[in-house]
């Protein structure tokens, strides 16, 4: 179970929640930091934030997958861009707010850096997701006629 918190006292976020609070006894997902990287290992988008922002959401996409989770069961994230201009990060933020993360709303900070550690990364994303538990699939009887 979660949920997100919107402090009434604070100002109010942009389609992202204050916190997410995690019910004990859930299962959660801590995922390393998602890459613009293809399978292959080459960087997409070299120089393009807004592409690079793209295959983070992808390659996330699929982190969340093989840990039996989804975009939206995740309650935060770290967005890192390689920039200190608002306008940049701010069109980083909206992929991310198009994407199948804004289904939360989630927690979130966006955060402008100096270097990421591949050559030519521009932005990144941490992420953690509850796993949500799998319904056991109903025994079907036999049709004795």
């Amino acid at each position: 179970m979660v949920q997100r918190v919107t402090v009434p006292g604070l100002f109010a976020p942009p389609r992202y929640a204050h916190a997410s609070v995690v019910e004990a006894g859930t299962k959660l997902a801590f995922l390393a930091g998602s890459v613009p990287l293809d399978a292959d290992g080459k960087l997409v988008g070299a120089g393009d934030p807004v592409r690079q922002t793209e295959q983070v959401l992808a390659n996330l996409d699929e982190q969340l997958l093989a840990a039996g989770s989804d975009m939206a069961h995740v309650v935060s994230t770290d967005v890192y861009v390689v920039s200190g201009e608002p306008a940049v990060l701010s069109a980083v933020w909206d992929v991310v707010e198009a994407s199948g993360l804004s289904i939360g709303p989630h927690s979130s900070t966006l955060l402008g850096v100096a270097c990421l550690g591949y050559t030519g990364q521009l932005v990144e994303i941490t992420a953690t997701a509850v796993v949500p538990e799998v319904e056991p699939a109903a025994e079907i009887e036999p049709d004795c006629a």
